[in-house]
C-alpha cells in the first residue's frame, strides 16, 4: 500500500519523522478541544495515556526476530528483534492513538462521563 511506504520512507529522516508525528498529536488534540470541549491539560493527558496503550499493541506489528532472520548476535537473546523500526512504529502509534482517541471522546458523553 502506498500509506505503507510513505511512512516506511518518512521514518528514515528523524527530523520529519518527529514533525508529523507533532503535527499529528497537536492536531488529534485541537479537535478534541473544539468538537469535544475537553480542556488542554485534560486533553494531554488523556491522549497521552490512549498513546502508551496504542504503542503497545503497535509494538509486535511485523517484527521478526533474530533467531528468524538467522543473525543472531553473540549475547543476545535469539528472541529478540533483529529491526525493532521504532520510530516507523511511533509515527503508527500516533496515527492509532489520534483515531482511538478522537472515538473514545465521542463515546464519553454516552457514558455519562462528559
Amino acid at each position: 500500500m502506498k500509506a505503507v511506504k510513505a511512512i516506511k520512507d518518512l521514518s528514515a529522516s528523524l527530523p520529519a519523522s518527529v514533525a508529523v508525528i507533532v503535527a499529528l498529536i497537536v492536531g488529534a488534540i485541537l479537535v478534541g478541544l473544539v468538537l469535544f470541549d475537553v480542556g488542554i491539560g485534560g486533553g494531554l493527558a488523556f491522549y497521552f495515556v490512549v498513546w502508551w496503550i496504542m504503542l503497545f499493541a503497535v509494538l509486535p506489528f511485523g517484527i521478526r526476530s533474530q533467531h528468524e532472520e538467522g543473525d543472531v548476535v553473540a549475547g543476545t537473546e535469539p528472541g529478540a528483534p533483529a529491526a525493532p523500526g521504532l520510530v516507523e512504529k511511533a509515527i503508527w502509534t500516533t496515527i492509532v492513538a489520534g483515531i482511538v482517541y478522537l472515538i473514545a471522546l465521542s463515546l464519553l458523553p454516552l457514558a455519562g462521563l462528559a
